[in-house]
């Protein structure tokens, strides 16, 4: 490879398919695996490699790609008409002004790490290039990687051009190149289309170069960060790939993991030493969980910060919250973005909880609401109880003080202020505020009428 003095490191990512076979109206790179477009996962994997530019070539579909996927980093190139992998690469050649070596990624190939990134890097700068393959069980429409005796490449055939004694080689090309620029973009504009696609396959530059005699080096990777997404069968074997990635990780690090099978815990998610996640929980987005947590069966996690010990009691759901050392939750509890429980604070079942505030030691045992609400320390709220903070046209905020005991069946109609050490009666309808130490009742006295002739049919 012509070399200079530590030359850029620039990925280009090719995203312009269509993904036909996935049956969508959406483009293929933005299909979600473990949380995150394909495209992200592979601009990940070169960001951890060391490019600092990303051009990215988007055809179908380009202005929802360009809305979905975010990046200072990130320059989009447009290729109007889709001739080939060849022909895409060539579209990038307007942004490299100067000596790399280019990353050339799939942004349908999202398994791919950043280590095999490195080590395609170094391999590249022994001679021209270098290309991953991997060997197949069951190749299938992957180009083949043809040599000779002593592993040498001696040319790519795509499957489509293929001969039978050809498509039974298991050695596939695995669609990741370090190649040098400028000197690839001289090769791609030597590019015929005499092959069964009618396209500029990116695979003939590098027969071009073997028979030039540059060596383009082979860099064996496992079989998975071969694996792209052309169906939806190949869409799911990569999601539990990520996820299976990660669990082993957490494992490794400390964390018990019952069923690793039945459990989702997406890439982003850290978990502290010996906490135990039981089956059936997912855990998503940028959830952190401290050590020494019980996550039980079915619990639903997204982007929440759960401290040291803390027990998820089956079923709960817990979106955006904040709880802290000590606290327990559920079973079948709700909690929404904004709501915090302080230390050692609980929330039972069917309780739900948005932008609301738990404090210390208080508790919410069953069938509560409690929204746009501050909880003090110790207080106690009843069954039923219900924040009633929506007017119909603006929130309003429910304050309830240190030690309050709110009694079942408390409708607090906001804004409303419980004082520290009061007492609500079963059933009230609060609707001024409650002193400090004080009993507030607001029901209807009850009338009884004697003899009263129950409804009976006819």
């Amino acid at each position: 490879m012509p070399q200079a003095v530590n030359p850029e490191r620039i990925a280009v990512v090719l995203a312009a398919g269509k993904g036909t076979r996935l049956r969508s109206e959406r483009p293929k790179v933005l299909h979600e695996v473990a949380g995150r477009p394909l495209l992200e996962w592979v601009l990940a994997a070169a960001r951890g490699a060391g490019c600092r530019r990303l051009l990215v070539v988007v055809g179908h579909g380009a202005d929802e790609v360009r809305r979905r996927v975010r990046g200072d980093d990130v320059t989009w190139v447009e290729q109007r008409e889709q001739l080939g992998t060849g022909h895409a690469l060539a579209q990038a050649e307007p942004h490299v002004t100067g000596p790399a070596v280019l990353l050339v990624l799939s942004g349908d190939v999202p398994l791919v790490r950043p280590a095999t990134l490195e080590r395609l890097i170094a391999a590249a700068a022994a001679g021209w290039g270098a290309l991953a393959t991997a060997e197949l069980a069951e190749p299938g429409g992957l180009g083949r990687i043809l040599a000779d005796e002593n592993g040498r490449i001696e040319r790519i055939v795509e499957a489509a051009d293929a001969t039978a004694e050809e498509l039974a080689i298991r050695r596939v090309n695995a669609g990741l190149y370090a190649l040098p620029a400028p000197a690839v973009f001289d090769d791609l504009r030597r590019l015929g289309t005499d092959n069964a696609k009618g396209e500029h396959y990116l695979t003939d530059a590098m027969g071009l170069a073997v028979a030039a005699g540059r060596p383009v080096a082979l860099v064996a990777v496992e079989a998975a960060e071969a694996l792209g997404v052309n169906d939806r069968r190949e869409l799911a074997a990569v999601h539990r790939a990520l996820l299976a990635r990660r669990v082993d990780e957490l494992m490794a690090a400390g964390v018990t993991v019952l069923e690793p099978a039945r459990t989702v815990i997406e890439p982003g998610v850290e978990v502290g030493v010996d906490t135990v996640i039981h089956p059936g929980v997912a855990l998503l987005g940028r959830t952190r969980i401290g050590a020494e947590c019980v996550v039980h069966q079915g619990a639903w996690i997204r982007d929440s910060t759960i401290a040291a010990g803390v027990e998820i009691r089956p079923y709960s759901v817990l979106d955006g919250a904040e709880v802290a050392t000590g606290c327990s939750v559920g079973p079948f509890a709700r909690l929404r973005p904004g709501s915090v429980l302080m230390d050692g604070a609980h929330v039972g079942n069917f309780v739900e909880m948005k932008q609301a505030r738990l404090g210390a030691g208080a508790k919410a045992s069953h069938l509560a609401y409690l929204g746009d609400a501050t909880v003090g320390e110790g207080a106690n709220i009843g069954a039923g109880v219900v924040t009633c903070n929506y007017d119909g046209v603006a929130k309003h905020p429910t304050e309830i003080g240190d030690g309050a005991f709110v009694g079942s069946d408390t409708m607090l109609v906001a804004p409303v202020r419980v004082g520290r050490g009061a007492t609500t009666g079963a059933g009230s309808v609060i609707t001024q505020d409650v002193p400090d130490g004080a009993l507030a009742v607001g029901r209807a006295r009850q009338r009884n009428i004697p003899d009263w002739p129950r409804r009976r049919k006819q």
